[in-house]
């Protein structure tokens, strides 16, 4: 069986045997870690300091030896010391926006490209999308991976690309209305902040030419999509991916199952560790996810710690693995009173009150001693004081019930919490650094 995965082959790489896979995996790790090795002085460093070498690998267990990378290892190797090849053989540039730290910045060769190509085009098709369909893109494009990396994608399975990029919501709607087309990608929060458009300008987001959602960037919950599904009749579905690894493409939710992210484990080999001792964890244990490049030229990427929260699965009907929707980043969890919180845990438990929209904004403060959580939720329609303050008191209720954290629900009209064109911002945290 042909293992190539380009645009005709995508069904004999996803439905391989798992002794096909794991061959395959095991070649390319072994040719990646050599590479490496020899070519980034970061990770010759790394691993002549662990006393481990590349040819120590015999098996896919054995990467466990390897030591872990983090986002401040590359950062202290800004801007291109992390490169496997020349300069000469960078065709593309990206970087994250550096808004916590120095950007880290991830080069790709034109083989590198490629690759990412063939893998969102697989995403896409994944997704359900088809050759000849019209695919909005509304992803910001630049700098962050998400606008090229689905443009390229699309264009490389036969679709024809609308390449909006991020804000500009009337825009987006108007093109939505006169291009009509069928696929939109695009986060989940800004496309609720589109669906809102529609309303005000008295359009119906139900009747629009979409079919599909790729959504992705943020994390996101079963509610959202409920919300999004509802009130713009389209199958919304997950894509995962980050720049430190490629980009999106890294995996993707099936439309037919929709039962988790299906990881292209032909490019990337996923582990989960235990987010404080780094031991890895069997599948279907929780913690943080790690991944190995197989393939990329330019930036290989060795155990890198994502900070994604999830579990890995066995895959549906194929050998490669799914990963469970993301819960949330080891580095937003909240530590309230002693508590741990993640905001997808407040947003799962807002989504069961109906009269709450899904926009929402939680504030941390310390007046004192103590740490206090306020959180800030829209309703759906128009209510009075009274109504709002029985709404907060039920959410106050059920966060302390489910989560087991006091807090202070803020019920507001519709409109009153800040819309993002990006990522959504669902933390303020006010309290005083220490």
């Amino acid at each position: 069986m042909s293992l190539r995965a380009d645009a005709g082959s995508f069904d004999a790489i996803e439905k391989s045997s798992s002794d096909e896979l794991r061959a395959l995996q095991l070649a390319r790790l072994k040719e990646t870690l050599a590479r490496t090795y020899a070519n980034v002085p970061h990770y010759r460093r790394k691993f002549d300091a662990a006393g481990i070498h590349p040819s120590d690998l015999r098996s896919l267990t054995d990467l466990s030896k390897f030591p872990l990378t983090t986002k401040e290892d590359l950062r202290q190797n800004y801007p291109f010391g992390m490169f496997a090849v020349p300069m000469d053989k960078i065709a593309r540039v990206h970087a994250s926006s550096g808004t916590t730290g120095q950007p880290t910045v991830v080069g790709y060769t034109q083989g590198d490209v490629q690759t990412w190509a063939r893998l969102v085009a697989r995403s896409i098709r994944a997704a359900g999308g088809r050759p000849g369909d019209k695919i909005h893109v509304a992803y910001g494009y630049g700098l962050f991976t998400g606008g090229l990396g689905l443009h390229y994608g699309a264009e490389h399975l036969g679709c024809t690309v609308i390449p909006v990029g991020g804000g500009f919501t009337e825009r987006q709607v108007q093109l939505i209305a006169d291009f009509k087309p069928d696929i939109i990608a695009v986060t989940p929060s800004y496309l609720l902040a589109i669906a809102d458009e529609f309303d005000r300008r008295g359009m119906s987001a139900r009747d629009t030419s979409l079919r599909i959602a790729i959504c992705g960037a943020e994390p996101w919950t079963e509610g959202m999509r409920d919300e999004i599904e509802r009130r713009m009749v389209v199958q919304a579905v997950n894509i995962y991916g980050l720049s430190e690894v490629i980009g999106p493409g890294v995996a993707q939710e099936y439309a037919t199952s929709k039962d988790g992210l299906t990881i292209w484990e032909d490019h990337f080999l996923p582990e989960i560790i235990d987010p404080e001792t780094g031991a890895v964890l069997p599948d279907g244990e929780e913690g943080e996810l790690v991944f190995t490049s197989l393939t990329k030229e330019a930036m290989p990427i060795i155990r890198y710690r994502t900070r994604d929260l999830t579990r890995l699965l066995p895959g549906t009907g194929r050998a490669m693995r799914r990963i469970e929707r993301i819960k949330g980043r080891s580095d937003d969890m909240l530590i309230i009173r002693g508590v741990n919180v993640f905001p997808s845990q407040i947003e799962s438990v807002l989504a069961t009150m109906p009269d709450f929209a899904p926009h929402y904004i939680l504030e941390i403060s310390r007046p004192s001693q103590l740490d206090e959580l306020d959180v800030v939720v829209e309703t759906r329609n128009e209510a009075g004081a009274e109504i709002q303050a029985a709404l907060a008191r039920q959410a106050e209720h059920l966060i302390k019930a489910l989560i087991g954290v006091t807090s202070t629900v803020r019920a507001v009209s519709p409109g009153m919490v800040e819309r993002s064109q990006g990522k959504a911002r669902r933390v303020i945290d006010k309290r005083p650094k220490s």
